[in-house]
């Protein structure tokens, strides 16, 4: 019996797509408004707008991926997996990078499929924020995006078949370049917050794109670069070593929990023997 990912029903699949629709606009509005937009205009107040928004967002596409496609089962491991995540998370908290709760998202939206992987990551990035007090209008960002990092490893080919050092190479290979990816959609979300603070990387409203972009790319690298890089290298050296082991232990307990076998109570009664 093999592992089987979580489903998405149409209605999940639907709220996923528009959310994220909603959070690619989000992330990018400063390359997407011309400068003479009235959105520039309000360059200070579009991030905590877009930062309430995507709040109330991801807890709809959520509730809707748990309403359709999780049972009491799966409940329970995202609950588990999360909170394994959200204790791995402050381990390395403000040391190059040292991020090993992003290792677990990868082999767990593996394993558990892309709806899951996006609850998962969601739910995760909420509870870790909680818990570390990095409670502030860049959660929301986070919450998407780490539900992006963790769908993102469901929808990698070969995942009923592929097994061994291949599947871990390719597990290694998207962790690192989505590691860097959640950095970059993360210093979009807060690049525009910057103001004038610092004149020659902050978003400037009234300048083009092609300007923007340049200040975007210096404030990616003087900023992160370096921390993005520790938190590849971290998820690959974490998915390699240990990646087989919990890789087999969360394929054990999917195939244990059943989650698409329907509970049923076997109602008959015990026969009495003649005595």
């Amino acid at each position: 019996m093999t592992a089987r990912a979580v489903r998405l029903g149409p209605r999940s699949l639907l709220s996923l797509i528009l959310v994220s629709a909603v959070g690619v606009i989000a992330f990018t509005w400063p390359f997407l408004a011309p400068p003479a937009s009235t959105l520039n205009a309000h360059a200070q107040d579009a991030p905590w707008l877009f930062a309430g928004l995507l709040v109330l967002l991801v807890a709809v596409v959520a509730a809707t991926i748990s309403e359709s496609g999780l049972g009491a089962k799966a409940v329970a491991m995202l609950g588990v997996l999360a909170a394994t995540g959200a204790a791995l998370r402050p381990i390395g908290a403000g040391t190059a990078g040292i991020e090993p709760m992003f290792f677990l998202m990868v082999l767990s939206g593996r394993v558990l499929g892309p709806g899951f992987g996006f609850v998962l990551g969601s739910v995760t990035m909420f509870a870790s924020a909680l818990l570390t007090g990095g409670v502030g209008p860049w959660m929301p960002f986070q919450m998407l995006a780490m539900g992006w990092f963790t769908m993102g490893a469901g929808l990698l080919p070969g995942r009923a078949g592929l097994r061994g050092r291949t599947e871990l190479a390719l597990l290694s290979a998207y962790g690192f370049l989505a590691a860097f990816a959640y950095g970059t959609a993360m210093n979009m979300a807060g690049w525009p917050f910057m103001g004038t603070l610092a004149s020659r990387i902050s978003f400037d409203p009234d300048a083009a794109v092609p300007a923007n972009l340049a200040r975007f790319v210096a404030y990616c690298v003087a900023t992160s670069l370096g921390w993005d890089l520790g938190r590849a290298v971290v998820t690959v050296v974490l998915t390699l070593t240990v990646g087989p082991a919990v890789l087999k232990a969360l394929r054990r307990a999917t195939r244990r929990a059943a989650f698409e076998t329907a509970v049923t109570f076997d109602d008959r009664r015990p026969v009495k023997h003649p005595t």
